[in-house]
Order: structure tokens, then C-alpha cells, then sequence
């Protein structure tokens, strides 16, 4: 019966220490996996990225840098490389359409993290959904190769300075370019000196006090005179600040409008001037036969046209107006002596048989 009890007590000691041990893989594993949660309390989602440099399964999850879960691995797909994650489902709420993954950096050894920013809107991504990823971050090697081109790009420039190309390497290997310069920078402190003396319109603009007080009073009348213009003083200020002008003006323009739609319309002679071909016909006709007359009149043709062109004909008409105006002028001349002395024009006789 002793026997019995002392093996019962053996196998207590066992089941104990196993069930610590247990307990304590448990904790271990907790602490490791930090925030992750056990088994059932993770839920799995998914992203894609164009490379996917140091991640590989075990690389810590984080939303907003807290570490919540783990990659579980990475497979091609395509020309991408989709990554399977678990995530704690109490972060579940925070990752949503709007969030978006990123390859982020654990050490400078290379390591890499799947970043998610934290997002309270749009809807939760459910298990096995996809989160969108952002642009893949500049790896070492990409910065590595900037820099290399970069020290290209310098070297080719210094031997292309070197080499007297461009304006910089022409200013540095030209002797002619750099006498120019240094002509060109004595000019200028002679300039500056010339101005300080008071020389010449800007000089006198700086040194001399009286042209500045009479800017200064231009300036001011400048100013009384918007001052004016705000009040509405003037005609000018009126245009500005009178309603009833502004009125008027818009009147005017009203008219003006009513006008030229008329005038489309084909109303009134102007109107119908723009728009009737018949009239147009018309003066055209008329003008055509105008430059005919005169074209005929200047070939001489027509007793018009003769007048213009036989000198005979105009000399011949002239002697015949002088001599009318001289028979005109001795039958005024009669009635004169007529209206003087009737009586010894108008003598009447009587005779009776």
C-alpha cells in the first residue's frame, strides 16, 4: 500500500513540472512574439510589392511603429511578390481601405519591416484581404547608385571646366574672357563711385536731398489726387464712383447693342445697306456707271466730254457768253433810258381819217 502512494506522488511531481514548463514556453512565446497575440486571436491579410529586399517570414508587422504581427512568407506572383501576414485582430479596426503597406526598415543591417499606417475611415480589410501598398522606399543600393552617377556627373563636369567648355571653364582658361570681367567689375566700382560722388541722374537721386523732397511731393500729389478720385471729385472721379454715370454708360451700351442688332437684322437703310444684296447690286451699278461717265467724259466723248477736252469748242462757247452778256448788258442799258424818258420811246399817234 505504501508502495502505492510513493509512485502516485512521482508522476504528481512530473505532471507539475511539465505543466510549468508548458506554462512557461507559453510566456516565453508571448514575449517574443510581442503584441501578436495567440493563434486563434490573429487573422491573416495580404499585400503586394515590387521587391521585397531583407523581408522574409518572421519580420515583424507594425501599424504606426507597434509591433502587432509577423510576415508568414513570400511567393512571386506575377511580376510582383505577394506577402501573407498575420495581424492581431484587436488592430483589426485600424487597418482599412484607407491604410496603406509599406516596407519599412528594421536596422541598418539590412532587415526589413511591413509598415501600416493606422486609418480610422473607410471599411476594415476582412481575413485574407489585401492592403494597398505604397511606393517601395530607396534601398541602399539605389541610393548607392544616385550617388555613383552623381560623382560621374561632378567628375564630367570638372573636366569639362577643366577643358575650358562652357561659360565657367571659358571664365576659368580664357585670358581674353577674363580681362573682359575684370574690366567689366572696374567699370562697375567706377559706376558705384560715380554715384556715390552724386554724378549723373541716379547720383543726384541719391546724394542730392532736393530732388528727393521733390519726388517726394510728386509722390504726395500722386496721392491727393487718388485721394480725390476715391471721393469721386472730378470727372474722372465721377466715372469711378457715380452710379448714375455708370448708368448711363450701361444705357448707352444697351443702345449701342440694340443698334447693331438691328443693323444683323437688316432694319433701316444702314441695315438693309449690310444685309440686302439687291441694294448692294444697286450701287454697285450706279457706281459702275459713274466711273463709265467719267471715263468718257475724259475720252472726250458728249458735248461734256468735248467741253473738257476742245479747247475750239470752250473758246467758241466763251465768245458766245461774252457776246450775250454785251447784247444783255446794251438792253439794260435801254430799259435804263426807257425807265428815264418813256415818253420818247412810247410816243403814240392818233389819226383820225
Amino acid at each position: 500500500m505504501p508502495r502505492t502512494r510513493s509512485l502516485a506522488w512521482s508522476e504528481l511531481k512530473i505532471g507539475a513540472i511539465t505543466i510549468v514548463a508548458i506554462v512557461i514556453t507559453a510566456v516565453l512565446i508571448f514575449m517574443l512574439t510581442g503584441g501578436q497575440g495567440w493563434p486563434w486571436q490573429r487573422y491573416s491579410l495580404k499585400t503586394q510589392f515590387t521587391n521585397v529586399a531583407g523581408l522574409a517570414p518572421g519580420s515583424p508587422v507594425r501599424v504606426a511603429g507597434v509591433e502587432v504581427g509577423s510576415v508568414q512568407e513570400a511567393t512571386l506572383v506575377g511580376s510582383r511578390v505577394e506577402v501573407l501576414f498575420e495581424v492581431n485582430r484587436e488592430f483589426q479596426p485600424r487597418i482599412t481601405s484607407e491604410s496603406i503597406a509599406t516596407l519599412g526598415s528594421v536596422s541598418l543591417l539590412g532587415e526589413s519591416a511591413v509598415d501600416i499606417t493606422p486609418s480610422t475611415s473607410g471599411t476594415p480589410v476582412p481575413e485574407w484581404g489585401y492592403v494597398k501598398a505604397g511606393e517601395a522606399p530607396a534601398q541602399l543600393s539605389d541610393i548607392t547608385n544616385d550617388a555613383s552617377r552623381g560623382i560621374k556627373e561632378l567628375t564630367a563636369l570638372i573636366h569639362d571646366v577643366r577643358g575650358g567648355r562652357g561659360t565657367v571653364g571659358k571664365l576659368m582658361t580664357d585670358e581674353v574672357l577674363y580681362a573682359e570681367l575684370n574690366r567689366f567689375v572696374s567699370s562697375a566700382g567706377d559706376l558705384t563711385e560715380s554715384i556715390k560722388q552724386g554724378r549723373g541722374t541716379l547720383g543726384k537721386l541719391i546724394n542730392d536731398p532736393r530732388i528727393a523732397n521733390e519726388l517726394d511731393r510728386t509722390l504726395g500729389n500722386i496721392e491727393d489726387v487718388t485721394s480725390r478720385l476715391k471721393a469721386g471729385e472730378g470727372s474722372l472721379g465721377k466715372l469711378l464712383s457715380d452710379d448714375s454715370l455708370a448708368k448711363s454708360l450701361n444705357s448707352a451700351t444697351s443702345n449701342i447693342d440694340q443698334l447693331t442688332a438691328k443693323l444683323n437684322r437688316g432694319e433701316g437703310t444702314a441695315g438693309k445697306l449690310l444685309n440686302d444684296s439687291a441694294v448692294y447690286d444697286r450701287l454697285d451699278s450706279i457706281t459702275r456707271r459713274v466711273d463709265q461717265l467719267l471715263v468718257r467724259l475724259n475720252e472726250g466723248e458728249g458735248t461734256a466730254g468735248q467741253l473738257l477736252k476742245d479747247k475750239q469748242l470752250y473758246e467758241n462757247m466763251n465768245k458766245a457768253v461774252n457776246d450775250l452778256s454785251g447784247v444783255l448788258g446794251e438792253f439794260k442799258t435801254f430799259l435804263a433810258e426807257v425807265r428815264k424818258d418813256p415818253r420818247k420811246y412810247l410816243t403814240v399817234r392818233v389819226s383820225i381819217f
